[in-house]
């Protein structure tokens, strides 16, 4: 339900997917999300009174091309929004913005073909980028390796075939990633920028794979994905999730409609979680407890006890292609980003993971894709702006 001053409200009074009345937040909570096919740049705020778009940014260059924000990340401090383009003529470019005020720092610079994802590292220095290459022929691609302070690109670190959902773990001394048309992972050694180990991630042959350059290896994966009754990658991975304290990473199987669990220090596989249809991108809770994963073909959220590995809850979105997840920094709420199809408007879902209920949605632009938690704020009295409970 919308109220009249324009913010979304499903927690107090109820609505699709909340199930019974939420208590509200207590603080005031804001991300960050890209809406691909529109060039726009949207910040979400929720807060006591619902959810409601705070800001709206115009992003590109080119009023006649779509350049197709993708991915985000915020510096630790909370003071830099960094953005990629992933269209762009014929590269796509890493933006660096002043989080709040929203105004760029520098001209963008240029990385490889379609960069996607990024994360970066504790100190806000460097950023790591998936070139994730959606044009010409399937052939190896990179991780871009940029140094933030004067946003110039100091390396790229080829990996495999369509890299996508790059993730550091908590120290930020390794990268991981996933390769969609390779069915791997891939750590790579940020001290050095260098691949450190590969992973298959193929039904029936999960396990440690020799560690040789990204142009091998595809031909490696493209003879086994190609062989005589072979329909090509089975896993398709499209995520990485470094736990914090468990020692493993998370991979999405977004064609296997399952999550695996590898132990890094053993390098091999802990478990595998079945899941609804096409799970995408993945976020845990800062205590490791709850895992969210978002179903991209499936149109919905899916939640699971890290623990015992058992599905608590799956949850339908507010609208069609399920895409991205951030999860507040005290493990309360999940947002997620929902695409829509054609000119339906992207959707930010809001989700409580203490009830798994989705509480709130707001409308943003077309292809709402990459999505990012920027801050938490106490509530000053009177300035919540919405209709309260």
């Amino acid at each position: 339900m919308r109220a009249a001053c324009g913010w979304t409200i499903l927690l107090c009074l109820g609505g699709p997917g909340s199930g019974d009345a939420q208590a509200p937040p207590e603080a005031d909570y804001y991300v960050y999300v890209g809406a691909e096919s529109a060039d726009l740049l949207h910040r979400v705020r929720f807060g006591p009174g619902g959810a409601s778009l705070d800001r709206t940014i115009v992003v590109g260059e080119m009023a006649t091309e779509t350049e197709g924000p993708h991915g985000l990340n915020v510096s630790r401090d909370g003071n830099f929004l960094f953005m990629t383009t992933g269209h762009g003529v014929p590269d796509g470019k890493l933006w660096k913005f002043h989080a709040g005020p929203d105004t760029l720092i520098g001209d963008p610079i240029l990385l490889g073909y379609f960069p996607a994802t990024l994360d970066l590292t504790p100190d806000g220095l460097y950023a790591f980028v998936a070139n994730f290459n959606l044009h010409g022929e399937m052939v190896p691609s990179t991780i871009s390796v940029v140094y933030t302070p004067d946003m110039i690109e100091v390396e790229q670190v080829e990996t495999c075939t369509m890299p996508h959902g790059a993730r550091l773990d908590a120290t930020g001394m390794f990268l991981y990633s996933a390769c969609m048309m390779d069915d791997q992972v891939v750590e790579v050694d940020t001290r050095t920028f260098e691949v450190a180990r590969r992973f298959s991630v193929a039904r029936g042959r999960e396990g440690p794979l020799p560690r040789m350059d990204g142009e091998a290896e595809h031909a490696v994966s493209h003879d086994q994905a190609t062989s005589p009754g072979s329909p090509g990658p089975d896993c398709s991975p499209t995520w990485v999730a470094p736990t914090r304290d468990r020692g493993s990473i998370l991979v999405a199987c977004n064609r296997g409609n399952r999550i695996l669990e590898i132990d890094r220090a053993s390098w091999s596989l802990v478990r595998t979680l079945e899941t609804g249809t096409g799970p995408y991108n993945l976020a845990t809770t800062p205590d490791d407890r709850i895992l969210v994963a978002t179903l991209k073909q499936g149109a919905g959220v899916q939640f699971f006890d890290l623990d015992s590995g058992k599905a608590l809850a799956t949850v339908p979105a507010s609208t069609t292609v399920t895409h991205g997840v951030a999860v507040s920094p005290d493990g309360r709420y999940a947002f997620v980003s929902v695409e829509g199809v054609g000119a339906e408007p992207g959707k930010v879902d809001i989700y409580d993971l203490s009830t798994f209920v989705r509480v709130a949605e707001v409308d943003v632009g077309q292809q709402a894709g990459g999505i990012i938690f920027w801050k938490m704020e106490d509530v000053v009295e009177g300035t919540t702006g919405g209709a309260g409970c």
